[in-house]
């Protein structure tokens, strides 16, 4: 006698992820990012309808230059977590670096509204970036957790003085983008904390030059492009 299969028989199968199916994930996590469909999953800091001085047409330019390079820093935070995540194996630090990126895909959307009613658009380089960012998560976390997690802590640390420098050279009136920075900066500083909490070690100098000069480059060119 023939004993028809039911759902059940099936169920273990399909809880089951292989390395294809991790794989079709990750390409769509990226293509919502690049393509601007991803959503943010808190309000926007900036949306207070409050009156806001006009900025002029020079004000309005530099600040959509800030936060075009802020935004393409979104783009390299999720990329790098995402990285960082896909070869870790300690679920823990998994699950940190996960969480922490979902809250970067909060800043990656409220910088690309900001650059919207700024009258401009993300960098065209931006999947080179994420590109670059993810293959750096991935080497970031064959060094093993300790180097991991430090590495965390040290992005957000530069990311912190990059955002603290932007507090100061946004125009005055852009309350705006104030607004938004200074949320991601917040953001930022609770992930650095959470990395040397879980045991981040500081990184050897010549790496910590090396991401610094690294910055500096993307910074300098998304400014523009």
């Amino acid at each position: 006698m023939s004993v028809s299969p039911s759902m059940s028989d099936f169920a273990p199968f399909s809880r089951r992820r292989g390395p294809l199916d991790a794989l079709f994930g990750e390409v769509d996590r990226a293509l919502r990012v690049l393509t601007g469909a991803a959503t943010a999953s808190r309000p926007n800091p900036a949306e207070a309808p409050e009156p806001q001085p006009p900025l002029t047409e020079q004000e309005k330019r530099h600040a959509a230059g800030l936060m075009r390079v802020n935004h393409v820093g979104e783009v390299c935070a999720q990329a790098l977590y995402r990285g960082q995540a896909a070869a870790c194996r300690e679920e823990p630090i998994k699950k940190l670096l996960l969480d922490a990126a979902v809250e970067e895909v909060d800043h990656l959307v409220w910088c690309a509204h900001r650059l919207e009613e700024l009258g401009s658009r993300p960098s065209l380089l931006n999947p080179i970036w994420y590109a670059g960012s993810f293959t750096l998560g991935v080497l970031a976390s064959c060094a093993g957790a300790p180097r991991n997690l430090g590495f965390m802590a040290e992005t957000e640390r530069q990311v912190e003085e990059h955002l603290d420098s932007h507090l100061s050279a946004l125009p005055a009136t852009d309350q705006r983008s104030r607004q938004i920075v200074s949320k991601m900066k917040d953001d930022e500083a609770k992930h650095r904390t959470s990395a040397e909490h879980a045991g981040g070690v500081p990184l050897p100098m010549p790496v910590r030059g090396m991401m610094r000069a690294m910055s500096r480059v993307m910074t300098t060119t998304a400014y523009r492009i």
